[in-house]
């Protein structure tokens, strides 16, 4: 893998297409994710965005942008006047290109340094969205960000098997990732575990009991619908489907996300959301 350090001119985008209406913005403190030849990269629509990859095979490369504190500190009262302005809380989705927890965040640093930077300046709405219980090195300055804004950690779950044949193993096991998620509960940070993609459940009853216990509230995201696209398009030209379709046929499908749905909403009432609606923070089916 490739791995550099950048300055770059700035960190906080305004967000349109599938994030608007989930938050103001966006920040990634990387580009490209060490993650990419993981389980989560496989569906990954940001690998189709030639802008950000630059020819460069999504996996292979990671770009940490050394500045990035700097430049939320820089840009942080334009932007929430910005928000503010078009009606709205100044709301920040971390991260929707990358992830913020990468094995490299120990080395730079770079996202525990925005956190610092957020929690000088802190903006109405935080979600931080991560496949890794490298979030638990952060537990300290997310206690402190809690007090300060709306936090939201969202782990990502994308089914209760961690190999699933044809696939490559996530970047982080399931039982960690549910250990984590447990841990942030505990701390009173808002947790929400994301099963985005849906990929095939073996006993979705068991899976969603323990989501109950470890966290407040799930979302569930089908690709069709869910990777940017009204019909699945873009995931359709990754090897998932024809994965997913070999454990379960049904499972490509949209129809499988609402049977989901029917089984998380009676071990969980009131604690599940939907696809978009749902990382907007919306929980009341």
């Amino acid at each position: 893998m490739q791995i550099s350090e950048a300055s770059i001119r700035s960190i906080l985008t305004r967000t349109s297409g599938y994030l608007k209406g989930i938050a103001s913005h966006s920040l990634q403190p990387y580009r490209g994710c060490s993650f990419g030849n993981a389980l989560c990269g496989v569906g990954c629509y940001v690998q189709h965005n030639g802008l950000l990859t630059r020819g460069a095979p999504w996996g292979s490369f990671l770009e940490a942008r050394v500045n990035a504190a700097e430049l939320y500190r820089a840009q942080f009262a334009r932007e929430q006047r910005f928000a503010r302005r078009a009606g709205g809380a100044f709301s920040i989705f971390l991260s929707s290109a990358t992830d913020p927890f990468v094995p490299q965040e120990r080395r730079f640093r770079i996202t525990a340094r925005v956190f610092d930077a957020m929690i000088e300046a802190p903006p109405d709405i935080l979600i931080v969205q991560t496949h890794s219980d490298g979030v638990l090195d952060a537990l300290p300055r997310l206690r402190r960000l809690s007090a300060h804004c709306a936090l939201r950690v969202h782990i990502s779950i994308e089914s209760d098997r961690d190999r699933l044949p044809g696939l490559p193993r996530p970047a982080c096991s399931v039982a960690r990732r549910l250990d984590a998620a447990l841990e942030l509960k505990r701390a009173r940070i808002r947790t929400v575990i994301t099963v985005a993609p849906l990929l095939p459940i073996a006993d979705p009853g068991a899976f969603f009991a323990r989501l109950a216990e470890v966290a407040d509230a799930v979302v569930i995201d089908h690709f069709i619908e869910g990777d940017g696209s009204p019909d699945g398009t873009r995931t359709a030209r990754t090897g998932l489907p024809a994965a997913m379709r070999a454990v379960a046929p049904e499972s490509i499908q949209l129809a499988y996300r609402e049977r989901m749905l029917d089984i998380a909403r009676q071990v969980m009432p009131g604690r599940v959301g939907v696809g978009r609606g749902g990382f907007g923070g919306h929980f009341g089916a």
